[in-house]
């Protein structure tokens, strides 16, 4: 039996970040790899980019700050925005404030803190 990537990425697009996440930790556990130790050395060698990196900022964090009066419309906007399922976009919506989306470039931030705001809640990049 031939393996088939197609099949799998969408298998894989079709998940929700919870079972994303049990997923990397089953990968994890059967090959005896840790994800995290991947990424270590990454995030050491963009602390020591210097200053001109910290002057200007290309990748901005969203941050919802409150839900605003309509839960449902933000709800919905977490969801696209995030591609989580509803419970956890909901669970976010009622943690606010919280980071939704880290890494974003600044058009996408902006973006996606504009439909924010269009739904009723109060956002910020970061």
């Amino acid at each position: 039996m031939a393996f088939d990537k197609d099949a799998f990425l969408t298998a894989l697009d079709s998940m929700t970040v919870m079972e994303l996440n049990d997923l990397v930790k089953a990968i994890e556990e059967k090959f005896g790899v840790s994800a995290a130790a991947m990424a270590a050395p990454a995030a050491g060698g963009a602390a020591g980019a210097g200053a001109a990196a910290a002057e200007e900022k290309t990748d901005f964090n969203l941050v919802l700050s409150e839900a605003g009066g309509n839960k449902v419309g933000v709800i919905k906007v977490v969801r696209e925005i995030t591609g989580l399922g509803l419970k956890e976009a909901k669970d976010m919506v009622d943690g606010a404030p919280k980071v939704l989306k880290e890494g974003m470039p600044k058009a996408d931030a902006e973006a996606a803190k504009k439909k924010l705001e269009e739904a009723g809640a109060k956002a910020e990049l970061k």
